[in-house]
C-alpha cells in the first residue's frame, strides 16, 4: 500500500528524469555501437561484392558468396557513378505497389549513412559504384526503444501519482470521519449530564424558563452530535419537500443573524418540490451555506435561495451580496482546512461537498462569485 509523503511527488519526478536520462544516454551508446558494427558488415558487403565481380573464372568464391547471401538484415542500395540503381535487396512487393519506393528509400539512406565506395580499379577512380544502406530493425528498434520507455515511465507515473492522490484523499477521509464520529462519542457523555441536570431544574417551577431555554440549546447540541456521527456513514434517504426544508433552515439562522441581513426565498411558484434527501445532513448543508453567506457579508446584505425544479435535476442556489471569493481560492474553498477566517477549521464547505456529492449523488459548486459584489453556491439534486 502506498504512504504519501508531501515531496513525494518532487522525489517521483526527479527519480523520473534521472531514469529517462540514464536510458537514453544507454541505449544512445548502444545504438552507437550497433552502426559501428553493421557499418563493418556493409564494408565486408562491399569487398565480398567486389571479389564476386572481379574473381578469375577459377577462383573459390564460397565465402564472398554466403556473406553475400547471409546479408538479410540491412537494407542495401548499390548505385553506380551516375545513380542509376544496380542493385537492392528490398522488399520486391513494397517496390512493385510504389514506383518510387526505390527513390525513397535511396534518399532515407544517404542522409543516415555516407556511402561505401566500392572501388573495381584502383587506377581509374571513375570506374566505380556507391554503397547505400539504412538500419537494420533491430536497430531501428533500438533507436525507438528510448520513446517507448518515455510513454512506460510516464504512464507509470501518472498511475503512481494518481494512486498517492486516491491515497492521500482516503487517507485525509479517515480522518476527518474518525475526528467526526470521535466528535459524536465525546459529546455524548456531556449531553447525557446536562439533561440530568435539567431533570434536577424542572423540579423547581421557578425554573421554568431556564430549562426551556436549556433545553433548546441541548436539542441544538444533539442535532449536531447527531450530524457528526452520520459522516462516514451511508444515509437513508427519504423524500422531503424541499421548500419546507430550506424555508425551516432559513428561518433558524434568520433568528441569529445581524438585523442588517435581509432573506428571501424564491421558488418560481412551486410550494412543493419534492426530492430525495437526508434531512439531517441536507439541514446542515443549507445552515454552512448560509452560515457562509453571512460571514462574507460582514453584517449587512442580502441572502437569496433560489429552489428551481427541473425535468431532471434540482437547483438550490445560494446567492449573497458579499465581498466575493477571488478566481484564485475558488478551487480551494471546498478542500478541509482551507479558510479566509480567523476561527473555526475549515470544513464546512468541504463537509457539504461531501454530503452533496457522496450521500446526495448531486453536486456542489460556486456558480458564480464576483469581488463586492457577491457569490453564488448551487446545489444540483438529480432526480
Amino acid at each position: 500500500m502506498f504512504k504519501y509523503y508531501p515531496g513525494g511527488k518532487a522525489i517521483l519526478a526527479l527519480i523520473a528524469i534521472l531514469i529517462i536520462a540514464a536510458s537514453l544516454l544507454y541505449v544512445d551508446n548502444l545504438a552507437r555501437k550497433m552502426a559501428g558494427e553493421e557499418r563493418k558488415k556493409m564494408q565486408l558487403w562491399v569487398e565480398a561484392n567486389k571479389e564476386i565481380l572481379t574473381a578469375p573464372a577459377d577462383a573459390n568464391l564460397n565465402l564472398a558468396s554466403e556473406i553475400i547471401a547471409n546479408n538479410k538484415t540491412i537494407p542495401i542500395i548499390l548505385t553506380d557513378k551516375s545513380g542509376k540503381v544496380l542493385y537492392t535487396n528490398l522488399d520486391s512487393q513494397q517496390i512493385a505497389r510504389d514506383p518510387q519506393y526505390v527513390e525513397k528509400q535511396l534518399e532515407l539512406f544517404r542522409v543516415r549513412h555516407p556511402p561505401i565506395v566500392q572501388e573495381y580499379n584502383p587506377k581509374n577512380r571513375e570506374d566505380r559504384n556507391y554503397v547505400y544502406y539504412g538500419d537494420s530493425t533491430m536497430l531501428k528498434q533500438l533507436r525507438y526503444y528510448p520513446y517507448v520507455q518515455l510513454f512506460i515511465v510516464a504512464l507509470f507515473i501518472l498511475v503512481t501519482l494518481i494512486a498517492l492522490t486516491n491515497t492521500s484523499r482516503a487517507t485525509q477521509n479517515q480522518v476527518w470521519v474518525g475526528l467526526a464520529k470521535e466528535t459524536a462519542h465525546q459529546l455524548g457523555t456531556p449531553l447525557s449530564s446536562i439533561e440530568a441536570w435539567m431533570e434536577i431544574l424542572k423540579e423547581h417551577p421557578g425554573n421554568a424558563p431556564i430549562v426551556a431555554e436549556l433545553g433548546k440549546d441541548l436539542d441544538r447540541l444533539k442535532l449536531i452530535s447527531e450530524r457528526f456521527s452520520k459522516i462516514g456513514s451511508t444515509p437513508v434517504l427519504e423524500e422531503h419537500n424541499l421548500v419546507s426544508q430550506v424555508t425551516h433552515m432559513v428561518n433558524y439562522i434568520r433568528k441569529r443573524a445581524p438585523q442588517k441581513v435581509g432573506f428571501e426565498i424564491e421558488t418560481h411558484g412551486e410550494d412543493d418540490i419534492p426530492a430525495m434527501i437526508s434531512p439531517l445532513l441536507f439541514d446542515w448543508v443549507i445552515e454552512n451555506l448560509l452560515k457562509n453567506a453571512l460571514d462574507a457579508m460582514e453584517g449587512s446584505g442580502r441572502i437569496t435561495i433560489t429552489i428551481s425544479n427541473r425535468a431532471t435535476e434540482t437547483w438550490i442556489d445560494v446567492a449573497d451580496t458579499g465581498k466575493g471569493i477571488p478566481r484564485t481560492l475558488q478551487a480551494k474553498v471546498f478542500k478541509p482546512g482551507f479558510s479566509t477566517k480567523k476561527r473555526g477549521w475549515g470544513l464546512g464547505l468541504s463537509l457539504s461537498k461531501r454530503i452533496i456529492e457522496t450521500y446526495h449523488k448531486g453536486k456542489l459548486s460556486i456558480k458564480s462569485s464576483e469581488a463586492g459584489k457577491g457569490t453564488t453556491f448551487r446545489v444540483l439534486l438529480r432526480k
